[in-house]
């Protein structure tokens, strides 16, 4: 799946599932929110933002829809 930025998103949250805005991919080594996160070319993560809360998360691009 190729996502851009921009694209609107879809992923699991705890609460259930939850949409917003894919904001930056991510594919090397980088620091969010207190945890380090260690992303590849062919696995990036993304930072995307919620619609709902407009908070932003960083998730592996194979956890988006």
């Amino acid at each position: 799946m190729a996502i851009s930025e921009g694209d609107s998103v879809r992923w699991n949250t705890s609460q259930g599932k939850t949409e917003g805005e894919a904001v930056e991919k991510k594919t090397s080594d980088f620091e969010f929110d207190g945890q380090t996160f260690k992303p590849t070319e062919d696995d990036p993560y993304w930072i995307v933002k919620s619609a709902k809360s407009g908070k932003k998360a960083a998730h592996k691009e194979s956890a988006l829809s």
